[in-house]
């Protein structure tokens, strides 16, 4: 272990063994961290011996950079996904020889009231990872109700979207949301109390204020591609998703670029090929946490670890 690592907070992040094995980092090596929160996977690729790039679009993650930066082989930079091309172009590291990307919110912010993520306390309803854009009070109080109840079923996943934001526009009307907790009440009137759910009624809501506050499917999808055109061949490619909507882009996108394309039925034609693959997959479907990592870290349990090794192929991009 290193001392940047005895340095480091004791957070650890999901499926680490798992990542590193996806990745196989090594001296020598230059590795993008597109999602630095605390630093675990940046601290474990840095005590491989690789050089590691880190982005976040947090101003706050910093305050976790600094045993790494003496380090003398990392770097943070205050960033989007989308934007890991032209952070990589601009020190002239591309090609690259790995990236991880570990999506959604941080343990940090979630355990931190004044963000605004989670109603486990009360705090602002902001959800911005980055200090930008509209925040979740803004979405709440000013969004027309039509599109706010397609929020919840799309983004949320929740079945009683309607009667949430029927029951959410008739209170803003009255008294604008401004608090976390104000926020998570109200919703829990709207569909009656808990009824011995096992998680608050209000989780599917702030889940879908967060994935809108801050863009998160949109980044993802260009995220992706961004890897795509800037990973060297053989360079690989971890991504860790905690929610279904992330993992269906992410599954999609290995399926597509990997090449396993529907083969077709005595009804319909096997779907053409248009592009040579750009991924091969490192394993089949996708790696859950053990047994034993869902016991320390129980908000483990929706993780989900998808990896490929890139090919020769030319990237496919947006076009595809």
């Amino acid at each position: 272990m290193t001392d940047q690592a005895a340095a480091a907070p004791a957070h650890i992040p999901v499926l680490l063994a798992e990542v590193v094995a996806a990745l196989t980092p090594g001296p020598g090596q230059t590795m993008l961290d597109a999602t630095f929160g605390a630093g675990g996977y940046s601290r474990a690729l840095l005590d491989a011996g690789a050089r590691v790039i880190a982005l976040d679009r947090d101003p706050s993650a910093v305050r976790f950079a600094a045993p790494l930066i003496e380090a003398g082989r990392f770097e943070l930079v205050e960033a989007r996904f989308s934007q890991l091309a032209g952070v990589l172009d601009a020190r002239a590291l591309v090609p690259c020889d790995a990236i991880v990307f570990d999506i959604g919110v941080s343990s940090m912010q979630l355990d931190e009231a004044d963000r605004g993520f989670s109603f486990m306390r009360d705090g602002p309803l902001d959800m911005r990872m980055g200090g930008d854009g509209p925040t979740a009070a803004d979405i709440v109080n000013f969004t027309e109700a039509s599109a706010l109840s397609r929020m919840f079923w799309v983004y949320g996943e929740e079945r009683a979207a309607r009667r949430i934001t029927a029951f959410l526009v008739r209170r803003r009307a009255e008294t604008p949301f401004t608090t976390t907790l104000d926020l998570a009440e109200t919703i829990e009137r709207a569909v009656g109390g808990r009824k011995g759910a096992p998680t608050h009624p209000a989780t599917k809501v702030f889940q879908a204020l967060r994935i809108v506050v801050n863009e998160e499917l949109a980044e993802l999808e260009a995220g992706l591609e961004a890897a795509e055109a800037v990973l060297k061949p053989g360079g690989r490619l971890a991504v860790v998703t905690f929610h279904s909507l992330e993992d269906r882009i992410v599954k999609a996108f290995f399926t597509e670029r990997a090449g396993r394309l529907p083969g077709g039925s005595r009804h319909l034609p096997p779907v053409q090929q248009a592009k040579a693959p750009t991924f091969e997959l490192v394993f089949n479907g996708a790696r859950a946490p053990s047994d034993a990592e869902l016991a320390v870290n129980p908000r483990s349990r929706s993780a989900k670890l998808r990896a490929g090794i890139r090919t020769t192929a030319p990237a496919w991009g947006a076009a595809a």
